[in-house]
């Protein structure tokens, strides 16, 4: 047992940022104990006159290790709990445990009377006091007879009790498992978090070097050319599962391209079909089918495998100018040129129309994991809908809309305005205003931008200047600027499942595929492996 130093004070500092000595000293300790190093732990404990625990403490652990309910209960008065609701809950977890035991033990008299006499007066969790009370009451719920399928009540191992008292008592009284190893975590993210190039989850992590990462971990060379499309390409999206590529054109065409193991891609198919301008695509959930959008025309729905087209949608001389699927794939929901929102089945009936102005002409719509519609209602207003509940959440800005993207995790929105600003905003729970973007240029189009590498860390975008822009999305600071297109850039989309990859539409009718810097087109097999994102 260590021995308190009589100079030894709780308050003594020992770093600039306010560490305590006997804090730092007893969750050097725990990390020893925890890792199995009990004689290094104790020698701690008796060279620093720093005990890991108070002699009180202690006892209480012994006491409830070895099942001593009643003098467990004496100590638990005595180890510094103020908080008497905290108390009576780990009086109730104890006497639980002794309950149990009681029971498992066969002795239903006694477990009987520690519900009457000592659980019941504490008068927490009453309808857990009503199971317990069936237990006495049915003890067919405490067996398995192979027939009913009813779960025995056992009591848990003390060791487990002992981890649930400890998640429930203040850690100046105990400390958390492995608390020193949770600070090193959070360290370890926080450096990777304020990290502007971190884009990979392998790589190796040392406690004996700060955390950097460098400009080669963003996609910033053009590892290939598609000059396929015969005009301006106006829209591309990858899959979500990144083993394929949708393209959009003026050509009056959507292009299906394939991403193999090295990362290269080829041409799969080119859908051919519209009468007018392809302005946008959307995948369906199981990434087999995919929708394609004419310009204020109609609506076809493609098989990716054979290219065929499989539905056309229209709706008489209204046009669609914006498309989506539900979550589960069974509906297709349209924007049309009457500022409506259609909604069809897969063989193409009418399901439902929300009328009023819920879209705009030139507008974007996308459907949320729990099938919440999000559209531009007015020019500087974004609608989020929910059909279920008829209930409408809104997004203001002071700008007009040009375009907006919706996360991968549906957490945010990522909107672009007229005055050449991205907006970020959180749209779980409360809508809040997060941060701005601005680098980009914008004045005539269309332009795109999207969330994209590693857990999202990064916000890139189109831009009429013929160049990309790439944000770290934490920081808001510009971070890469990449050239090669000679037209204006109008849409961009990062590989949801290899965050060093990054596709481009420009209107030199040209897409480009972006990769590291520092490898080769021949060895790009190793990136879908290293990127972490599934």
């Amino acid at each position: 047992m260590a021995r308190p130093l009589a100079s030894q004070g709780d308050d003594e500092v020992i770093s600039s940022k306010g560490v305590k000595k006997v804090e730092f000293v007893r969750i050097i300790a725990e990390a020893l104990y925890s890792l199995g190093y009990s004689k290094t732990g104790a020698y701690l404990e008796e060279e620093s006159g720093i005990p890991f625990h108070s002699s009180v403490v202690t006892v209480f652990i012994q006491q409830i290790l070895d099942g001593s309910w009643d003098e467990s209960l004496a100590s638990l008065h005595k180890i510094g709990i103020v908080d008497e609701t905290i108390i009576k809950l780990a009086c109730f977890i104890i006497l639980q445990q002794k309950f149990f035991e009681l029971l498992d033990g066969e002795k239903v008299m006694d477990a009987l009377k520690t519900l009457r006499t000592e659980i019941a007066p504490l008068s927490i969790n009453n309808f857990r006091v009503r199971e317990l009370s069936s237990l006495i009451l049915s003890p067919s719920h405490r067996v398995i007879d192979g027939i009913s399928g009813q779960e025995m009540v056992k009591p848990k191992p003390r060791s487990e009790l002992l981890e649930d008292l400890q998640k429930l008592f203040p850690p100046t009284v105990m400390i958390p498992e492995k608390r020193l190893l949770q600070l090193v975590e959070q360290a370890l993210d926080l450096q990777r978090d304020t990290c502007l190039f971190h884009n990979s989850l392998v790589g190796e992590t040392s406690l004996l070097t700060d955390h950097r990462c460098g400009r080669d971990n963003i996609p910033s060379e053009t590892v290939q050319i598609l000059p396929d499309h015969h005009d301006e390409v106006w829209y591309l999206q990858y899959s979500k599962n990144g083993k394929y590529l949708a393209s959009s054109s003026s050509d009056h065409s959507a292009i299906i391209w394939e991403v193999n193991l090295e990362g290269r891609v080829s041409l799969k198919h080119r859908l051919i079909g519209h009468q007018k301008p392809v302005s946008c695509v959307s995948w369906s959930p199981g990434d087999d089918q995919i929708l394609t959008c004419g310009a204020e025309e109609v609506i076809r729905r493609w098989d990716i495998s054979s290219g065929e087209c499989l539905q056309v949608y229209e709706k008489g001389l209204i046009g669609s100018i914006s498309c989506s699927w539900s979550p589960d794939g069974k509906w297709i929901f349209s924007g049309l040129t009457d500022k409506s929102i259609m909604m069809w089945d897969l063989d193409g009936k009418e399901m439902d129309c929300l009328k009023g102005q819920k879209t705009l002409r030139i507008s974007d719509l996308q459907t949320t994991s729990d099938g919440k519609l999000i559209t531009i209602c007015k020019e500087n207003m974004i609608v989020i809908l929910d059909r279920e509940s008829g209930t409408e959440r809104c997004i203001k800005e002071d700008q007009m809309i040009v375009s907006f993207t919706l996360s991968w995790d549906n957490k945010f929105l990522l909107v672009s305005l007229v005055n050449e600003e991205l907006h970020l905003w959180s749209i779980q729970g409360h809508i809040r205003f997060v941060s701005k973007y601005r680098g980009h240029r914008r004045s005539r189009f269309i332009v795109r931008a999207c969330f994209g590498g590693f857990q999202q860390a990064f916000i890139a975008s189109g831009s009429e200047d013929s160049q990309i822009y790439i944000w770290h999305r934490g920081s808001g600071e510009l971070i890469e600027t990449l050239g090669g297109h000679s037209g204006a850039v109008n849409c961009v989309s990062w590989n949801p499942t290899n965050p060093h990859m990054l596709a481009s539409a420009s209107d030199d009718r040209t897409i480009r595929i972006w990769g590291l810097n520092h490898v080769d087109t021949k060895s790009n097999s190793c990136i879908p492996h290293c990127n972490g994102a599934n």
